[in-house]
């Protein structure tokens, strides 16, 4: 596989290219260029010069190229499936699930440009109003920078690309260097869709450069990020008077009661905290049982746990792939031996193996360990046990952090009060804080981020509000 920038629809060659590992083995599955300060800048040119051509389009005209992309998209799972895992490790069916979800992000976004619009303003409502009329329409904001992680290439690259196009913007993407293929694949399926070439662009890069002078440029006015709390900081130093959306990471935590239904919780915590390897910024890192059911969740948990298959990501019976790279292989593995070394207890797992780390169980942890307090990014989930409700809620929600939270219980008043007092973007109850459909407004507060995704959610972030009024005047024209 080989790619190059592509700016304004037009292929950029560049001097420097990056290689692309497959995580599994560490072969080079090809090689993409790498965008120095001239392509960036082109691309920002492009965008600035497409927009005016993207806030023209109508709305039936953006909802027909991503509605026809979807089925692009959705016509080629196997192909891209097998492209994603190469690029990213995860498995094969976690691949397709993503193709799926992509042609579906597309085809909320083509069903929300249907529907944005603006209102009538009540003027008279207020004493000074009188003889006022007017309404607001929600207008493209201008180029959208859409900087995407590498563990969902491309339905997080769909969920800014689709919206921005709702929106009537063009749009640039940034995709992570190590996972740069999806995005491409995502242009290429919009522009055979008949998006005009002069809106879109990708331009592969390291953040630290090339997502820096995106991020700069004054020709930009939307970003859409996806990645740490760190970057996501400096991102909005940088940033100036731009609009942001950031889903940034999280702890997510669980908190497991008395009168759950026990084994749903350890099924549900199982996929939840091993889903990618642990490398979703909803996994489940922390689970709080209630102390009476908490040996009966631990040995209805860890079975499952062990059960769980490593191997090739290509293989259908393959249940987790392997960590990205050795950099976070080697931070995990740190990470662990440091909860060790400070009283935890590991039930199973704990090891690297290869480029792969065991699904790992760990008790007994303080909560001001990194392995609580942090994202851990990692197959890896701590069970401590609490002795009420009282307890399980205050150290659920004794995070910086504040993407999604879970609760298992039957009592609906405890889950009414629970969703009061966490202080997170969602909260679920009988479901783990890693469930997402793209149609609902997903994001976090606190250091887990700015603004929702979700197409109908993300598309107001990239529109403003624009007043049109109406002084009427006395008496009745005369022919």
């Amino acid at each position: 596989m080989r790619n190059a920038p592509l700016v304004g629809g037009k292929i950029r060659l560049t001097r420097d290219v990056m290689p692309v590992l497959n995580p599994y083995d560490g072969t080079i599955i090809g090689e993409v260029g790498k965008s120095d300060e001239r392509v960036v800048e082109e691309a920002v040119a492009a965008a600035v010069s497409g927009f005016e051509l993207s806030k023209t389009l109508t709305r039936c005209a953006r909802a027909r190229i991503l509605k026809k992309a979807s089925e692009l998209i959705l016509s080629r799972e196997n192909e891209i499936a097998r492209v994603i895992t190469l690029e990213v490790g995860k498995t094969i069916n976690e691949a397709r699930g993503e193709v799926r979800r992509c042609a579906n992000t597309l085809l909320l976004s083509s069903e929300a440009a249907k529907k944005l619009a603006g209102r009538e303003i009540p003027f008279d409502a207020a004493e000074n109003g009188e003889r006022k009329w007017g309404f607001f329409a929600r207008v493209p904001a201008g180029p959208v920078v859409s900087i995407v992680p590498f563990n969902f290439p491309l339905n997080l690259a769909a969920h800014k690309v689709g919206p921005a196009i709702a929106a009537g913007c063009s749009i640039i993407i940034k995709p992570a260097s190590k996972t740069p293929f999806s995005a491409f694949i995502l242009a290429e399926s919009l522009l055979e869709a008949g998006l005009p070439p002069e809106i879109i662009s990708v331009v592969p890069g390291p953040g630290s450069s090339v997502g820096e002078m995106l991020v700069r440029s004054e020709g930009v006015r939307v970003i859409t990020f996806t990645g740490s709390a760190a970057v996501g900081k400096r991102i909005s130093r940088l940033a100036g008077l731009k609009k942001l959306t950031m889903e940034l990471g999280s702890n997510s935590g669980v908190l497991i009661l008395d009168d759950a239904t026990i084994p749903l919780a350890a099924s549900k915590v199982r996929k939840g905290a091993f889903a990618l390897a642990g490398q979703v910024c909803i996994s489940v890192q922390r689970v709080y049982v209630q102390r009476q059911v908490y040996q009966r969740f631990l040995d209805e948990l860890i079975p499952q746990v062990k059960s769980i298959r490593m191997g090739n990501p290509m293989l259908q019976t393959t249940d987790m792939g392997p960590i990205i790279d050795k950099a976070n292989l080697s931070r995990i593995t740190e990470l662990v031996q440091q909860t060790l070394s400070s009283g935890g207890k590991i039930v199973t797992g704990g090891h690297p193996r290869g480029n792969f780390f065991e699904p790992t169980v760990i008790t007994n942890v303080r909560e001001d360990m990194p392995i609580v307090r942090d994202e851990a990014f990692a197959p890896v989930v701590v069970v401590n046990p609490v002795d009420s409700f009282e307890e399980g809620i205050s150290r659920l929600a004794n995070s910086r952090y504040g993407l999604q939270a879970g609760l298992f219980t039957k009592d609906i008043e405890l889950a009414r009060e629970a969703f009061n007092r966490i202080d997170a973007g969602g909260v679920w109850v009988n479901e783990v804080p890693t469930f997402r459909t793209d149609l609902m407004p997903y994001g976090g507060v606190k250091d887990s981020g700015i603004g929702r995704e979700g197409p109908e959610y993300a598309i107001e972030s990239m529109t403003e509000i624009k007043l049109f009024g109406v002084n009427r005047l006395g008496g009745h024209r005369q022919g």
